[in-house]
């Protein structure tokens, strides 16, 4: 294996001329409480099956409690939404006080006013680097407000224009 050029600072700043989705991956765990975690690295990966992927970091403290729940949903925050993933990616106890949202048929919060959801149970989780790879099987999905979503580019939050 050859020796990078660049630093990681680099490696950050080129990667974030690319927008990303931004989504909430949500569990409830034994008890009923829900736990969440922002997610800007998601994508589809199957149809048949019908898997998607997302990336959490080793260093998260949200991924093993979903992790240990064995299920997951996916919620495609709409560019209105930039308080809810401030709230869920910030540190603290009580990330979910007053964050409306119901209980999907496979037990995993779905938020209030989403763009979609897509409800998984846990398929696979890979080693790569600092992070995982987290499989999902799909069980479940919806458009709930066919809205823009919220998208991160070069550090910030923003929303996707059509061009006419």
């Amino acid at each position: 294996m050859s020796e990078v050029s660049f630093d990681s600072a680099t490696f950050r700043r080129v990667l974030g001329h690319y927008p990303t989705g931004v989504c909430v991956v949500t569990a409830a765990e034994a008890d009923g409480a829900p736990v969440g975690m922002v997610v800007g690295s998601f994508t589809s990966v199957s149809l048949d099956p019908p898997l998607v992927a997302f990336f959490p970091a080793k260093s998260s403290t949200s991924w093993p409690r979903i992790a240990a729940v064995g299920r997951f949903c996916v919620n495609v925050l709409a560019s209105d939404q930039t308080p809810l993933c401030r709230q869920i990616a910030g540190p603290g106890p009580d990330k979910f006080a007053g964050i409306a949202h119901r209980v999907s048929a496979n037990g995993s919060p779905i938020l209030d006013d989403v763009v979609a959801w897509i409800d998984c149970s846990l398929d696979a989780v890979h080693e790569a680097g600092d992070h995982h790879i987290v499989i999902g099987r799909v069980v479940a999905l919806e458009v709930e407000r066919p809205e823009r979503p919220l998208l991160f580019f070069q550090g910030s939050y923003g929303e996707f224009a059509l061009l006419q």
